[in-house]
């Protein structure tokens, strides 16, 4: 009898066979981790777990498919630029992909604060996709191989396994299912509806009935996408350009510089004959005639939803983004529709540009299945069963970077445990990843998920900027951060601790008349400090180069580092106090066995959300909704004893 073993766990041939139909094929290895769906999620997922020494294998439903952009051919923007530095300040390899097939980069919220600018640049999309499949065929201990799951291999409370639908078993230790819309995907044009995971590919059918035979909670969500437009058809000279910054800024920190050059994007609006024409085919729109049943992202809505939810806008911006260099096909960003063919073409022309426009591919919206999200812990393994990990849109997120984030850490802890070491929980103070999965395993996902820098209360810590200082300590500790990479990072943080001496030895003496003149300090008598000038409003840190030529041998992100962490120095401080606050909740660890029916002084209502969410700390029950300030002070004294 064959056996397969995974340090203390076995399983034999038999087992395997024991469950499956007769005349299933086994396949002849058995894989540490094994990632079903080769999205974003996926791909950092396995890309992790094999870099981390793990034999690793990614079944896609098509190897023509893999790291496909869905929707938006972009990477970044609001909150999700944060995401992407920390995917790169941990090892992962969006931030690589994005620099190497970027066609437009820029940085946004340039005139705020530092916690909410945010990098975004536009992808092409095929470069995109196969560069990731390079870089994942070219991964040792990572196989690639095209299949379609349909149910997962158990043992006792275990998973073991994955079989397809081809009636090919693959044994495995740990398991991570990044599923995305494909789950009983269905698409909606109009009120036509057929069965898709996307656009021209199938959907997958049976996996998520077996998860909830497994006794998982189940639900169903909805998203969308614009029609995509003939380039050829669209008189650009009538409409707004929008051209990429002058010297595009890299996601990551292993990229020296972004020398492709960048194309524009543009800009046009609706007007009130786009409202009309939307109004009037709101009789065929599935969302509004009621055969659309999932819940759709609040905060990405349709057109149409726009355009009834918000009936006192006159207009709304629209923008035209490049699907890639040699394309011909223009993205809308904006329209997202599930309106009828005829409807789309004919609210698209009443808009300035696009008054002859053609559709090369209709908008369409699309319902799939996902898993309640409440049903993970913090390391995204699954409470139900152990060795089975969920990441991206099965935990009902939206947006590529969301499921970056999450496949990413999913792959790290699936690693770790098969090599019999702790697994990681990134915590709010740490990154918008924490942010993100601790609002999924305590809020759940009643709506599709998206990141925003509002989610984050510690956000002035949580910056672009700074993503490394706060996340490549753990990279390396994992084992995902190589010696080069290291090796930059320690250098930054040398430059800056070399930065700041500076900025507090050297000072501008009163004496030096023409220093203070061109620096505008009328008035200063007593001389100051570079690093008390810095703190002035009026005064950038470029201001100050002219003082001390080794500033300006600092690179541009190191000095932009300095500044912030000067100019902000109080509030900063501020947040770190609120976080050793919070670190004391957090450090009072709730027993897995903890019986809350025995506790005296608890409603019956927060018995039970305390039960479905079983917080593994005291900081995490005191974030599941309902459970008030009385409740946790009960359970604080009982921790404490």
């Amino acid at each position: 009898m064959k056996h397969f073993c995974w340090g203390a766990f076995v399983v034999s041939r038999e087992t395997f066979y024991d469950d499956v139909y007769v005349g299933a094929f086994m396949n002849t290895e058995t894989y540490d981790v094994l990632v079903v769906g080769a999205g974003h999620a996926g791909c950092e997922a396995a890309l992790a777990a094999a870099r981390m020494g793990c034999s690793t294998l990614l079944l896609n439903l098509s190897l023509d498919a893999v790291a496909q952009m869905s929707c938006n051919p972009a990477i970044g923007g609001l909150a999700k630029g944060h995401l992407v530095r920390e995917i790169d300040a941990l090892g992962g390899e969006m931030a690589r992909n994005i620099d190497a097939t970027g066609i437009q980069f820029r940085v946004l919220n340039t005139k705020k604060g530092p916690a909410v600018r945010a990098s975004r640049a536009q992808a092409d999309r095929d470069l995109y996709r196969s560069r990731m499949k390079q870089v994942i065929e070219g991964q040792s201990l990572l196989d690639l191989k095209q299949g379609q799951v349909v149910r997962l291999l158990v043992d006792g409370t275990r998973v073991v396994g994955v079989e397809t639908r081809d009636g090919v078993v693959f044994a495995a230790s740990r398991v991570i299912l990044t599923t995305g819309t494909f789950m009983c995907g269905l698409i909606h044009v109009g009120l036509v509806h057929y069965s898709g995971g996307r656009a021209g590919e199938p959907s997958s059918e049976g996996l998520s009935n077996h998860l909830r035979e497994l006794g998982f909670s189940v639900g169903r969500l909805k998203t969308g996408t614009p029609p995509r437009l003939d380039a050829a058809s669209i008189d650009f000279s009538s409409l707004e350009e929008q051209p990429g910054d002058l010297q595009p800024k890299p996601f990551s920190a292993d990229t020296k510089g972004i020398e492709r050059p960048q194309v524009s994007c543009y800009i046009t609006y609706t007007n009130e004959q786009t409202h009309a024409v939307i109004r009037g085919g709101l009789d065929r729109s599935p969302l509004y005639s009621g055969v659309i049943e999932g819940v759709g992202p609040r905060y990405c809505p349709s057109i149409e939803d726009k355009v009834v939810r918000f009936p006192e806008r006159d207009h709304h911006q629209i923008f035209l983004e490049p699907e890639g260099l040699t394309s011909g096909e223009v993205y809308p960003n904006g329209v997202s529709t599930s309106l009828p063919p005829d409807i789309q073409l004919a609210y698209l022309r009443t808009m300035t540009g696009l008054e002859k426009v053609e559709i090369t591919r209709y908008g369409y919206a699309i319902e799939y299945d996902y898993v309640d999200p409440i049903q993970l812990h913090p390391t995204l393994e699954t409470k139900r069963l152990s060795g089975l990990y969920h990441a991206g849109q099965i935990n009902g997120t939206s947006g590529y970077e969301e499921a970056a984030a999450q496949g990413l850490l999913a792959g790290i802890n699936a690693a770790l445990s098969v090599q019999g070491r702790d697994q990681v929980v990134v915590g709010r103070e740490q990154g918008y990843l924490g942010v993100l999965v601790d609002d999924l395993v305590n809020l759940g996902a009643p709506e599709p998920y998206r990141m925003f820098t509002s989610r984050a209360e510690y956000r002035l810590l949580l910056r672009e900027g700074n993503a490394d200082q706060r996340l490549s300590p753990l990279g390396r500790e994992v084992g995902l951060l190589p010696d080069a990479r290291w090796e930059i990072f320690s250098r930054k943080l040398a430059d800056l601790e070399r930065g700041h001496a500076r900025l507090r030895e050297l000072r501008l003496a009163p004496g030096n008349v023409d220093a203070i003149q061109q620096l505008g300090l009328v008035g200063l008598k007593n001389g100051a400090s570079l690093e008390e000038l810095l703190r002035r409003p009026e005064i950038q840190i470029e201001d100050l180069l002219f003082l001390d030529p080794e500033l300006a041998e600092f690179s541009l992100e190191v000095r932009t580092e300095l500044e912030t962490e000067i100019k902000y120095e109080g509030y900063i401080r501020r947040q770190r106090e609120q976080v050793e606050n919070f670190r004391r909740l957090e450090s009072l660890a709730i027993p897995t066995a903890f019986d809350y029916d025995a506790i005296g002084g608890l409603s019956t209502e927060v018995r039970e959300k305390l039960k479905r969410v079983g917080p593994r700390t005291l900081g995490q029950a005191g974030r599941i909704p309902g459970v008030t300030p009385a409740a946790i002070a009960i359970l604080a004294i009982l921790l404490k004893r």
